[in-house]
């Protein structure tokens, strides 16, 4: 169970990114971007990562073990981001972030989804 959820914030945090990546490339082809290299590294970066994102997710929906790590340290890195969404005004962002990295920490590092993924090692 705690690994499903976990998967199901991977899937949320992982299809936001893409999302928005999608629209930074929709912007940069109907806009007037002011650095065209950059708003098209910008679309890539959020695409590429969106899709990662996606992926560790369906490692852990298989139970996969290397989906662990990168789960992980995905949370710890969402936490300065959401603070620097909360310090700059963008609150209801920052703490819906947070919430959703402290529900990924707790549930990748919880008994049940160490158990699901390495099984009993004594």
């Amino acid at each position: 169970m705690t690994l499903t959820v976990a998967a199901a914030v991977m899937a949320l945090e992982g299809a936001t990114v893409l999302l928005l990546g999608g629209y930074a490339g929709v912007e940069t082809v109907i806009g007037r971007p002011s650095d065209l290299v950059n708003s098209i590294a910008v679309a890539a970066f959020g695409i590429g990562i969106g899709a990662a994102l996606l992926w560790v997710g369906w490692g852990m929906i298989q139970s996969e073990r290397w989906s662990r790590s990168p789960g992980v340290l995905t949370q710890i890195f969402a936490i300065p981001v959401a603070i620097t969404m909360i310090q700059s005004d963008q609150r209801v962002i920052g703490v819906s972030l947070i919430v959703l990295a402290v529900i990924g920490l707790v549930t990748l590092l919880s008994p049940p989804t160490t158990h699901a993924l390495y099984g009993d090692h004594d």
